[in-house]
């Protein structure tokens, strides 16, 4: 079968297609420059304008002609806003049940039901039996209309020992002692409690969530923080100290000083010198000392004369002293 060809009427009709792609998007401003055209049938070709409307780089306006045969006027099929290449697209469609990631849940939301989920197995159906319904049903928890499937289990483990609670986070790398010989970690049932345990202590930054065994931080019950360092300098080991006792009154001067003070006071007699000799008296002057609290009833004898004393000073130049009453 041949292909179609360019029809020439169609062809020509780029003021038509124009008016159509203004008519539909609002206004002349928002339709722009023509890009050519393509044959989309016998007698039918498309025309594509560039769209300038903010927020549609890449987009083109699409305008549909046709004709009749043996007709000369062209008539419009339809107008279209669709992307070019390097358009800017949505990302596809995802529902919505497959869109939700872990995380997402938010208060009031609900999951939809699926039956088919692999992560869950039937659970355990009464028999009757009183012994065996207790032991599956209250004892093991069995008693639930589906229960963690093995693939359940798995996955989950496999999503707890490589998250953070797991070894390789930094809080358990720069720990001293794991969670398995910690008394805070309650351990799970099942299966699971080989390899994981839930953190008690309130002081954790995993209080509340499932750890592995080999996980750990800080707040283990056992360990304990390390003696600080004291900011003082330590002196050097070459270094020979003199140890000087302090100066001053309040020292105390030790057995070995009061020894040495002593013998110098028994040393010190002999080391003086004499005593010089006593000087000879002055005629007339007796040693014996005058009462000096005798006041005003005091005699005094000068050159033979008998005064009262007064608080005029005695010219002793005038002559030798006879005698003191």
């Amino acid at each position: 079968m041949a292909a179609p060809t360019l029809d020439p009427v169609l062809r020509s009709a780029v003021d038509l297609a124009r008016e159509a792609a203004v008519e539909v998007a609002g206004g002349p401003e928002l339709v722009g420059e023509h890009l050519g055209t393509v044959v989309e049938g016998e007698r039918l070709v498309a025309h594509q304008f560039a769209a300038t409307a903010p927020g549609y780089p890449g987009w083109q306006w699409t305008v549909t002609l046709a004709r009749v045969p043996r007709g000369r006027v062209p008539t419009v099929n339809e107008v279209a806003l669709l992307p070019g290449d390097g358009a800017l697209l949505a990302p596809p469609w995802v529902p919505w049940a497959e869109r939700l990631r872990p995380g997402d849940l938010a208060a009031g939301d609900v999951l939809p039901y699926l039956p088919d989920d692999d992560r869950l197995d039937q659970g355990y159906e009464a028999t009757g039996d009183v012994d065996v319904d207790t032991v599956a049903i209250e004892e093991l928890g069995l008693g639930r209309a589906r229960v963690l499937s093995r693939r359940g289990r798995d996955d989950a483990a496999r999503r707890w020992y490589a998250g953070v609670h797991g070894p390789t986070s930094p809080v358990a790398v720069a720990a001293e002692k794991p969670c398995s010989t910690c008394g805070f970690l309650v351990l799970l049932a099942g299966s699971m409690r080989t390899m994981f345990g839930v953190c008690a202590n309130e002081w954790s930054p995993d209080d509340g969530c499932v750890v592995s065994m080999d996980h750990g931080c800080g707040a283990h019950s056992e360990t304990d923080a390390p003696t600080p360092r004291s900011e003082w300098p330590a002196p050097a080991a070459d270094v020979d100290l003199e140890i000087v006792p302090p100066e001053g009154p309040t020292a105390d001067p030790g057995p070995a000083v009061e020894a040495g003070l002593a013998a110098d006071a028994d040393a010190a007699p002999t080391a003086e010198a004499e005593p010089a000799a006593a000087p000879t008296a002055e005629p007339g002057v007796t040693d014996e000392p005058i009462d000096e609290q005798a006041g005003e009833s005091a005699v005094v004898a000068v050159d033979g004369r008998v005064d009262d004393a007064t608080d005029e000073p005695v010219d002793r130049g005038e002559g030798p002293v006879s005698g003191l009453g």
